[in-house]
């Protein structure tokens, strides 16, 4: 593999203010360029970007996973395991509830995995993800 590269992804919300309390408040990412319409967020690294679409909705389906029900579309990134605990503190601190609540995935088998999900304020899904070896991240 390559070395990794930044990945690009813009989501719609239904507030920017909204968008802001969320993402810079509570998950703490540091804001890039913005507008009235839009505004640039460093997630983890990665370029992610909020766009108002109030009319927008959030989950479309949910598909079985690992015993849970996980909402599509959904997105996120791999963390360190000691900075995914520290995020999933954050979060409860927050009051945000969780789709699936931390926990790990997979037990005991190939592709095991610390994982936890919510939402945003706008409805979009979000999963963070933290692995004891990142080398089991595509295991079969």
């Amino acid at each position: 593999m390559s070395s990794l590269r930044p990945f690009h992804l813009a989501v719609p919300v239904h507030d920017i203010a909204k968008a802001r309390e969320f993402y810079g408040d509570i998950l703490g990412l540091s804001e890039g360029r913005s507008s009235e319409q839009w505004v640039d967020w460093n997630f983890f690294g990665h370029q992610f970007v909020t766009h108002l679409a109030p009319e927008k909705e959030g989950v479309a389906h949910r598909n079985p996973v690992d015993g849970h029900d996980v909402p599509v579309p959904h997105f996120g990134v791999v963390l360190t395991m000691d900075d995914w605990h520290a995020l999933a503190e954050k979060v409860k601190a927050a009051g945000i509830a969780f789709v699936i609540e931390p926990h790990i995935r997979f037990q005991g088998q190939p592709g095991e995995q610390a994982t936890m999900f919510f939402y945003d304020f706008s409805g979009n899904a979000l999963e963070f993800k933290a692995f004891n070896d990142l080398g089991q991240l595509f295991a079969k």
